[in-house]
């Protein structure tokens, strides 16, 4: 259904909104003329260099809970299950602000506000399709810009280079299913990424693939295709997704799905992280991190605290 719905808005060139979870069980359609006014999103906007602070706070999951969880994760390796795991994790998160407030004050490449359910500021583009080219931008290893030599250490950090060399083959493997001439242009180039009050650098790769000039008849086939989105997933994928629902102890939903914006002619998108979702009046962040058989599982653990930010401008 998900395919054909917008296998058909590409063959009209109808301009429309898609928002899809992580594992396409639920989905969202509909034109840009039809949209209502309880959705608002922004795509590849330009973030601001100043920030305000507003007031929060969280409770993650104890170090003791998450370590059973990690463990879980490093046994599945050890078997050869999976090489790559994206383990996440939902933090209570209080805020007197609401979910619209929060979307209009917080600054990213892509924010999206749905219905007072969710919301994302996502630094993380998912595929972007111009000029009958698909690109996607893998993100993997992070580390606070005010440590000492942050840039050397992240780019040289054995684990983070694995990590990072894994998602980008996962990924190009990807675009091998859905375009032709695939290639990585650019290999572990570092991004500046607000993060509230403080500025992390993050690690990311740019690949490339070509498409035939009508590729929009099947843009349903393409996103479907390469769904869920790699980075936080792991590999190999279609094992790991089988495990990711087994080893976590909640339901992702909407987190880690992607949203995008189809104008007709070419598409954006971006993976749905930085998310904040609202259950029965409560607010929990969703976070987390890829774990290898090389991970630390006190840094994994203070990562997934340290992902629990708004950005503010």
């Amino acid at each position: 259904m998900l395919e054909k719905i917008l296998n058909n808005y590409g063959k009209s060139k109808t301009p429309c909104l898609f928002v899809i979870n992580f594992d396409k069980s639920d989905f969202f359609i509909k034109p840009l003329s039809e949209l209502d006014d309880d959705i608002l999103f922004e795509i590849e906007k330009t973030p601001k260099n100043h920030h305000k602070n507003i007031s929060y706070s969280f409770t993650p999951p104890t170090y003791k809970e998450y370590k059973k969880y990690f463990d879980k994760v490093i046994e599945n390796i050890k078997k050869g299950n999976t090489y790559l795991f994206n383990l996440t994790f939902a933090s209570e998160f209080e805020t007197t602000l609401n979910l619209k407030t929060i979307y209009q004050i917080s600054d990213a490449r892509f924010k999206l506000y749905f219905k007072d359910r969710f919301i994302c500021f996502s630094p993380e583009r998912f595929i972007n399709i111009k000029d009958n080219k698909i690109y996607t931008y893998p993100m993997k290893g992070t580390i606070d810009a005010k440590t000492k030599d942050a840039e050397q250490k992240i780019l040289s950090n054995k684990k983070e280079m694995a990590e990072h060399i894994m998602v980008v083959d996962l990924l190009r493997n990807d675009l091998n299913m859905v375009s032709k001439k695939v290639k990585v242009e650019k290999f572990r180039y570092i991004e500046t990424i607000k993060a509230g009050s403080r500025e992390l650098l993050q690690v990311s790769s740019k690949i490339s693939g070509e498409l035939e000039e009508n590729w929009q008849e099947r843009l349903g086939s393409i996103i479907s295709t390469l769904l869920p989105a790699g980075s936080i997933t792991g590999t190999p994928k279609k094992e790991t997704t089988k495990l990711i629902k087994t080893i976590e102890n909640y339901n992702r939903g909407f987190f880690s799905g992607v949203f995008g914006l189809f104008d007709g002619k070419s598409l954006d998108s971006a993976v749905m992280i930085r998310f904040i979702e609202k259950k029965k009046s409560k607010l929990y962040y969703k976070s987390g991190g890829g774990i290898t058989i090389d991970s630390n599982p006190q840094s994994e653990y203070n990562e997934l605290k340290e992902k629990v930010y708004v950005p503010i401008f």
